[in-house]
Parts: structure tokens; sequence; C-alpha cells
């Protein structure tokens, strides 16, 4: 008689299920982004993203304080400064008084080593018009212009104690602007997480409410196609070869083909960042009743593990971590 092949055997309890699994989710691989902004007196909500606010300083340091005790890997910052400090180069961006820089210092001398801490290093926070870069008078981002404005800013979160740079402008040449800069300056530790593969997607939406953006227009000169996979590839080699060491893939969700192309070929970790329109769905989906809040959350992180990526930028980090335990 020939037996019965019966794969269901290993899916019978809990137990065997979990003794089984392919891919596993700890709190480690995970990365919580956050907002602080200038003037506040309390956490603002942003609408588009409930659960999320800008910080005060001082509820950035609780939470970021709950994060490194529920065991997350690391806290990505962006900093959001008035909307009459803007200026079109981002001059907050490299003010040791800008805001981001004030926050890194104070995490610093809070956490210390505890944690892995990360700046955004990109200048669409600062500036009037809200692109990721310098405009030049034909109203286009000038690619080697903000280079400088990008080096600026890696060494002033450098000297605030940020242990990851997080150059996300997508700039030819960003990474080995400022792999050159920090090496010069002394700050040979310090590392780069490129964000290497980075699309012009239409998920950012809430994402700009929540840095306060002033763009008009679109970043498509500048953010990849979403129809595009090969230069994924080219860009991520690009950057490997700038001396990254680690690779992002933003956004996730939508672009797992991506995580797992970068995975197969990337020597360093390769991070992927579960982004606000992505977060919103699921919120959204879950508020009206319409799917399994926490299951739908985890089954969102493990897929993008799944694909390949072994750290998670993801807004539910702190509250997955406590899950995990």
């Amino acid at each position: 008689m020939v037996p019965v092949v019966r794969p269901r055997r290993l899916r019978t309890t809990p137990a065997m299920r979990r003794l089984v699994a392919e891919t596993t989710l700890a709190p480690r691989q995970l990365v919580l982004p956050m907002f602080v902004a200038d003037g506040l007196d309390d956490p603002r909500e942003i609408s588009s993203m409930p659960g999320v606010v800008q910080h005060t300083f001082d509820s950035l340091r609780r939470a970021a304080a709950e994060a490194v005790e529920a065991g997350v890997g690391g806290l990505m910052l962006f900093g959001v400064p008035r909307t009459e400090d803007k200026d079109a180069r981002g001059s907050g961006a490299d003010s040791d008084d800008g805001v981001l820089n004030r926050a890194l210092r104070l995490l610093t001398d809070d956490l210390g080593d505890a944690t892995v801490l990360m700046a955004d290093t990109c200048l669409d926070e600062f500036t009037d018009h809200g692109h990721c870069g310098v405009v030049d008078p034909h109203g286009r981002v000038d690619n080697d212009a903000t280079l400088d404005r990008y080096v600026s800013m890696a060494l002033a979160q450098a000297r605030s104690g940020a242990h990851l740079l997080g150059p996300s402008g997508m700039m030819d040449g960003q990474v080995a602007a400022i792999r050159a800069a920090l090496d010069e300056a002394g700050f040979a530790d310090t590392g780069i997480l490129a964000y290497a593969a980075k699309y012009a997607s239409a998920f950012y939406g809430p994402f700009r409410e929540a840095v306060g953006s002033s763009l008009e227009g679109d970043r498509r000169t500048y953010q990849q196609d979403p129809a595009n996979r090969i230069e994924s590839l080219r860009e991520v080699r690009l950057d490997l070869d700038e001396g990254a060491d680690l690779v992002m893939v933003k956004p996730a969700m939508s672009y797992l083909d991506i995580v797992r192309d970068v995975a197969e070929i990337a020597d360093v970790p390769v991070a992927a960042y579960q982004i606000s329109g992505e977060y919103s769905m699921i919120t959204a989906a879950a508020e009206r009743g319409w799917i399994d809040r926490d299951a739908a959350i985890l089954e969102s992180l493990t897929s993008i593990r799944r694909a390949g990526a072994s750290i998670i930028l993801t807004y539910w980090a702190t509250e997955v971590a406590q899950r995990l335990g």
C-alpha cells in the first residue's frame, strides 16, 4: 500500500506550526520611525495615520524608552521644523539647533548604545518647496548641489550621535559623498543605511502630513518608476559599491519582488520600510471591521521577512515587539 502523504500533519496544533515555521519575526528586526516636531506643547495626532503622532521632545523620549524596553532593534528619527524655519536650502537640516539634531542629542544622552539611533538624511522636511534637494532656477533638483547639503547634514547628524544615517533622497552619488565626508571627519564608525531602491509611490500620502511637507508636484525625476524592476538592482549595486552598510527598499508591501531581488544580490543587511499608506490601509480596514487587525499586522510583517528583509521599519514596531515578547 502506498503511504498517503499528508502535509497537513505539520499544521495540526499551534505548537506544531510554531515548531516548523520557516520564517520568524523578532523584536530586534523591527525599527520604529518617529516624528519630532518643533513648537508643540503636546503630541499632535496625525489624522491620516491613527495611532501615530508628531512628538514633542518629552513625548519622544518617553516613546523611545518604551520602544527600547520592548526590544526593538532601532529608532529612525524624522524632524518636523516650524513652517517659518523652512527655506530653499533646508538650513535647519544641518543646524545644531535644528529640531532633528536636537532630538538626536537628547536620545543619545538618554539611550547611549542601548539601541541603534538612525536619522533621516534628507532635506524635504526642511525645504520650503518640499523637494529632497536644492532646486535650480528652472525648478529642477540639482543633484550635485544637493550632495553638498547632504554631506553637511550627515556630519551634523553624526556629531549629534546618530549611529546610522539614512540618505533617502535618491541622488546619484549620495552614499559615496557622505561616506567620504564621514571618514575624513573622523566618523568612520558611523554607518549608512542607504535608501537604495525608493519608488515614487502613491502610498506616501499620509507621510506628507506627518512631516508637514510643503511639496507641490512630485518627485518622479529622482525617485524610481514603479514600473521598473531591473533599475532597482542597478541602484543597489551602485550604493554597495559606494560603501553602503545596509540597503533599503521602500515601500515594502507593494514591492516584495524587489525585496527578494535585493536580498539575493546584497552582501549587507536588507531593510524594507512598511510605509505610511500601508499602515493606514490596514488600520482603516480594521477600524471598519473588515479585517482582523492584529492578525493582518503580523501577516504583513511576516511577508516582508519572508521576501528577504532582515530589518523592517514599521510604525507598529513597539506594539509588535511587546506582543512577541
